[in-house]
């Protein structure tokens, strides 16, 4: 709370109480106007469309109320033939009215693939946070782990931080907590000693650079790690010719022992490390060929953003600002279940995609699905925490597009003072300025990881270079 008191009176000057009192009368001026207009027109439809035709005899036929008939399938008022005398004279009701609607989960239907065929890929990829609590592997991780080297950096860095809150003399809390930055210092760790990324990989007689020559099936041993598919490479030494192998193994024992890979590697090992750690992790798959880890802060109350790939870490707009990229979803696996948490990720229109995989009705069910098969074995308890972890991360979710609208009404509303600020100024504390990262879009790089060629060609190296790639290609992650 003092974080956020904090940073509204930094914009107290320029956008303070009575800014945004004004803002709010425009705004309910506008909505009261605009219902009373559509109020208006939906009555002056119905007594036309009641109304007896003039050019037929009145009678007692067509002055008789309309018969009720049975309840049918709302429907849009889009498309009516508003000319049609002869048609039913009950206005169906407008979009408008029922858009507001709740959304009640449904399943996929037994005639639609599509759903039924995403349904099942989010199940399976569902099982990949679960592989993370075996006892044995998470002791192998913790070997790997420098633990004197991380515990000693997060002690210091929580030292400072708690430092800075008491030379402000307001009472604050730190910027992190312990926790967090045990995780931020096997972030640092993780990217610049540990793991290594891969463009293509070396000629392993001659260590010349490499040149792709397609995909390859797996050997037996590397299926049995998890290689589905195995990238082949050539030397480009002609006196070598030699060729190399680089499957791309999901197992993470394997992943310990290689320590490569591109960032499907990358987040699927840190992810482990962290659970190693204590930490409570999430998988993040996005549709567009990304994944990241997401880590619950008991500090914040909250799931924080981090890409061991480019050691990002709460910068959830990294992607859509700063990589130019345009997602559609982002689901997040954990062992307690599945969120979509793409609004955390899609601030705006021009970066969000089309759903189209499935009905947000049976996206809305899968989740729960998941949930349930994670959560049967559970204690009352664990559950009823958890619905409310639930509860409040979809506040904060929500908040996110109220921001989102207001910034937009913003911008439109007549004489307010942020639509002639087009000089720079920063925009309105919104809703979510206590949970919101921090860095703002100028400050968001294009994509680090990867060479030139590589992000090119995935269009994330800024919005300027912006390129579509079919998002169910998965051939690169």
């Amino acid at each position: 709370m003092a974080g956020r008191s904090n940073r509204t009176g930094d914009n107290q000057g320029e956008y303070g109480e009575e800014w945004a009192r004004d803002l709010r009368i425009q705004f309910e001026q506008m909505l009261r106007t605009k219902r009373l207009n559509e109020f208006e027109e939906s009555r002056t439809n119905r007594s036309r469309l009641n109304s007896p035709d003039p050019r037929e005899p009145a009678s007692s036929s067509n002055l008789r109320a309309p018969s009720v008939g049975p309840p049918s399938r709302p429907s849009s008022s889009y498309g009516h033939d508003h000319g049609s005398r002869h048609g039913s004279p009950a206005l169906p009701p407008s979009y408008s009215s029922l858009r507001n609607l709740p959304k009640i989960p449904t399943p996929p239907a037994a005639h639609d693939r599509e759903s039924q065929k995403f349904r099942n890929l989010l199940v399976g990829l569902s099982l990949t946070p679960t592989k993370y609590e075996n006892p044995g592997l998470l002791d192998e991780a913790l070997q790997a782990i420098p633990l004197d080297r991380i515990y000693s950096e997060a002690e210091e860095e929580s030292q400072v931080l708690q430092a800075q809150a008491e030379s402000m003399g307001d009472g604050r809390k730190p910027e992190w907590g312990y926790q967090d930055c045990v995780i931020r210092a096997l972030l640092r760790w993780f990217k610049r000693s540990f793991f290594t990324w891969v463009n293509n990989p070396a000629c392993p007689v001659c260590l010349s650079p490499t040149v792709a020559r397609g995909m390859t099936q797996p050997t037996p041993d590397e299926n049995a790690y998890g290689a589905l598919r195995v990238e082949l490479y050539q030397c480009s030494n002609q006196a070598c010719g030699a060729f190399e192998r680089f499957p791309r193994y999901s197992d993470v024992w394997r992943l310990l022992q290689t320590r490569r890979g591109r960032c499907g590697e990358w987040a699927n090992c840190f992810s482990m490390l962290c659970r190693a750690v204590g930490g409570r992790v999430r998988w993040v798959w996005n549709a567009e060929d990304h994944v990241w880890t997401e880590v619950y802060s008991e500090h914040k109350e909250r799931w924080i953003h981090v890409d061991a790939c480019e050691e990002a870490w709460d910068n959830p707009r990294l992607y859509t600002e700063g990589w130019g990229k345009q997602m559609s979803y982002c689901i997040a696996f954990s062992i307690d279940g599945a969120t979509d948490v793409t609004r955390r990720y899609v601030r705006k229109s021009e970066h969000a995609l089309e759903r189209n995989r499935c009905p947000e009705e049976v996206m809305l069910y899968i989740m729960q699905e998941i949930k349930n098969i994670r959560r049967a074995n559970m204690s009352k308890e664990d559950r009823f925490r958890l619905e409310k972890e639930d509860s409040k991360e979809d506040r904060e979710l929500r908040c996110y597009v109220i921001d989102s609208i207001t910034r937009a009404v913003v911008r439109v509303v007549p004489g307010s003072s942020s639509s002639a600020s087009g000089s720079g100024a920063r925009p309105p504390p919104g809703p979510t300025s206590s949970n919101e990262d921090q860095k703002l879009p100028a400050e968001q790089p294009g994509r680090q990881s990867g060479n030139a060629e590589w992000v090119a060609a995935r269009g994330e190296n800024g919005r300027r270079n912006q390129q579509f790639q079919d998002p169910r290609d998965p051939s690169r992650r």
